[in-house]
């Protein structure tokens, strides 16, 4: 792989301003935590809003339902959060696949009848 393009001031690989990419290794892991974070903060702080959005609306319009259905939608943030946090970073389009072309029944058990000895 090779950066091109605003990395630096030559388009040649090889360069001091544009180096040959010579590793596949995939973010640190303090990197992926770091935007594990984010996403889950990003989630999260829409949930104290809500509530008080919630309050707003029913000083508004005094309707109940309102605030109440603004506050449902805020209940499952925690756990949508934590989901999305959690969840592994994204595949590259280089990552090879794994699927090695056997067909499913190469590791089943055979179905034939096998006699049994008894002593």
């Amino acid at each position: 792989m090779v950066r091109n393009g605003g990395f630096g001031s030559s388009d040649e690989a090889g360069t001091p301003d544009n180096p040959v990419l010579i590793t596949e290794a995939q973010n640190s892991v303090e990197e992926q935590h770091k935007a594990r974070v984010r996403k889950y903060m990003l989630i999260m702080v829409f949930r104290f809003p809500a509530l008080i959005f919630a309050a707003i609306a029913y000083g508004i319009w005094a309707n109940g339902w309102i605030s109440m259905l603004i506050i449902g939608a805020s209940i499952p943030l925690p756990w949508i959060a934590v989901l999305i946090a959690n969840d592994r970073p994204p595949r590259t389009k280089d990552e090879p696949s794994r699927y090695d072309g056997r067909p499913k029944s190469a590791g089943a058990i055979e179905s034939a009848r096998h006699h049994t000895i008894e002593g």
